[in-house]
């Protein structure tokens, strides 16, 4: 005989059912109020999505693929996942197809191709710097040996091949700086002894034209690493050199000027060259629109200032140049 249930316990069995129903009621709705259309899903991807009849029509796409409208043109379906250059971008592209559709995105790899570009540059670049840096410490020591030999009527063509050699371990200082990172060891240096420094290193820079150097006079401190200076402010000024060399006027001039604003130190590095050409290409490296250049002197110049509490920036007054800042 079945146990008889009281009317106490028939209740508290009806309310414990009423409270049941209202929390499933109130988790449909607030599952009902959170439910995302597709639309707002593929409108948060960070890539480009569009989905595609079996005709090939859109049906379905995100703002990132209005952008590149151009890019869906040229794109196959069916594929496995495959790499587009377009418009100087890159991009992997994934296909997949459901329900008579296809599903197309594209997501923009250009930063992590070049990162692993320069990378492998690097490696190569540092790897053949090594390989050239002995037969070119043997040379140069042949060439100062032969400088102290040599009749006086020669010594300009010894004087030409240890400049050459110069400019050689420049570029291989720069190279292997490059893969290793930029490190500064600072301490105190006058202004006085960076000057000495850098009318060192343009005296052993080749050019033909006359060409004025004006660089501040007033002698003042600063915390730094001199070597790594010498390089940052020998770098603008060998690219003034080159753009005045290649410039219609018989003569040049370099000038830098110095101010300390804010707590920081402000040169502003200015030549009568030729203009500037292809200013996205400026920091990119390996990549130079000179004949001489290697492509590392401005990427190492703005790394060597970011090491020492500034930046370098283009000058925006009047005249062509640069602008530097330290700490």
């Amino acid at each position: 005989m079945a146990e008889m249930v009281s009317p106490e316990e028939l209740k508290a069995l009806i309310d414990q059912t009423y409270r049941v129903e209202e929390e499933y009621v109130a988790l449909r709705h607030s599952y009902n109020h959170l439910q995302l259309t597709i639309e707002q899903v593929i409108e948060f991807l960070p890539n480009a999505i569009w989905i595609v009849e079996e005709d090939g029509k859109i049906f379905l796409q995100n703002s990132q693929a209005k952008v590149l409208e151009q890019l869906f043109d040229i794109l196959r379906y069916g594929e496995e996942d495959y790499e587009v250059n377009f418009d100087e971008r890159s991009y992997l592209i994934k296909s997949a197809h459901h329900n008579e559709k296809h599903l197309l995105s594209a997501t923009d790899i250009t930063e992590q191709k070049r990162k692993e570009n320069l990378a492998t540059m690097g490696q190569m670049a540092a790897h053949l710097s090594h390989e050239i840096r002995n037969p070119i410490g043997a040379i140069a020591l042949l060439t100062s040996t032969l400088m102290k030999r040599v009749h006086e009527e020669n010594k300009p063509i010894v004087t030409e091949i240890q400049k050459s050699l110069y400019r050689i371990e420049r570029i291989i200082k720069a190279t292997l700086m490059f893969s290793k990172g930029v490190q500064a060891q600072k301490s105190v240096l006058s202004w006085e002894s960076i000057a000495r420094e850098l009318n060192h290193a343009i005296g052993y820079y080749s050019y033909a034209k006359k060409i004025e150097f004006v660089f501040p006079e007033e002698n003042f401190e600063l915390s730094g690493d001199l070597d790594l200076l010498v390089m940052l402010f020998s770098n603008f000024v060998f690219n003034a050199i080159d753009a005045i060399e290649l410039d219609d006027e018989e003569e040049g001039q370099v000038v830098m000027t110095y101010s300390y604003v804010q707590e920081k130190h402000h040169f502003v590095i200015t030549d009568s060259g030729i203009p500037i050409e292809n200013e996205k290409w400026l920091f990119e490296a390996f990549k130079s629109t000179k004949e001489r250049g290697n492509g590392l002197g401005l990427v190492l110049s703005k790394e060597i200032s970011k090491a020492h509490g500034g930046n370098i920036a283009l000058f925006e007054g009047e005249g062509k140049g640069f602008v530097i800042t330290l700490a």
